[in-house]
């Protein structure tokens, strides 16, 4: 681990967690196969930003030699640790944010990203240290909803981000655009795909999704990039 520390409760929702836990179980039927696509044919030292509950855990194939899973909240922690506990390759959960990942630069082969980039502080800052963590050429597997759908839906999701959909949903945003924002952070976008989820009945304004893979260039692609090696 790196000298970074964090506080152990770097994001406190216990009531949110609690509705979370419950709500994504009964979700699971749906979204479980969309996990499965997600973290398909990964490899080495794995680092899952914003576990939750730890439902990607039954997901990971074995080839997968260990997944180191950040988690700031401490229900949703305590969650994911017995999920662990079930899981068919070691999982270590831990404490910390996003923004300052508490482990070493370079370490990882892969990082996975599900569902979290909604509700960071700092959507900049946390993909500068996915970059971080990652070895040279290491991939990114994403997961995430933002905005999406008509005028409407979007006007929508703009209103709500500023006012009650944070507060009720952990700090969770609507509007965000994560493909954008992964670009931006100097990742190669690879094969990726929208869908709905759910991907029958109404339309909600979470249910804009995109699935698919980026990787963190190799050095000699990767200057100039904003923040790399401190320029």
């Amino acid at each position: 681990m790196s000298s970074r520390s964090v506080t152990k409760d770097a994001v406190h929702h216990p009531l949110f967690a609690r509705f979370y836990a419950r709500l994504s179980l009964k979700l699971e039927a749906g979204v479980g196969p969309h996990r499965a696509e997600l973290l398909d044919g990964l490899a080495g030292r794995v680092i899952e930003i914003g576990a939750g509950n730890g439902l990607n855990f039954a997901h990971y194939p074995p080839t997968v030699s260990e997944v180191v899973a950040i988690e700031p909240e401490r229900t949703l922690r305590q969650l994911a640790r017995k999920a662990a506990l079930r899981a068919e390759v070691p999982v270590d959960v831990v404490p910390g944010a996003a923004e300052a990942l508490p482990v070493k630069s370079e370490a990882f082969d892969a990082a996975v990203l599900s569902l979290v980039l909604c509700s960071v502080r700092d959507v900049e800052r946390a993909l500068g240290e996915v970059r971080r963590v990652l070895r040279p050429g290491g991939e990114v597997r994403f997961f995430e909803h933002g905005a999406g759908g008509g005028r409407a839906m979007r006007l929508s999701q703009r209103a709500l981000d500023r006012t009650v959909w944070p507060l009720l949903f952990g700090g969770c945003h609507l509007h965000r655009d994560p493909l954008d924002a992964i670009r931006s952070a100097g990742f190669a976008l690879g094969p990726h795909r929208s869908l709905l989820v759910p991907d029958t009945g109404p339309r909600t304004p979470s249910s804009f999704c995109v699935l698919g893979r980026a990787h963190r260039p190799e050095p000699e692609a990767d200057r100039g990039v904003p923040g790399r090696n401190g320029t």
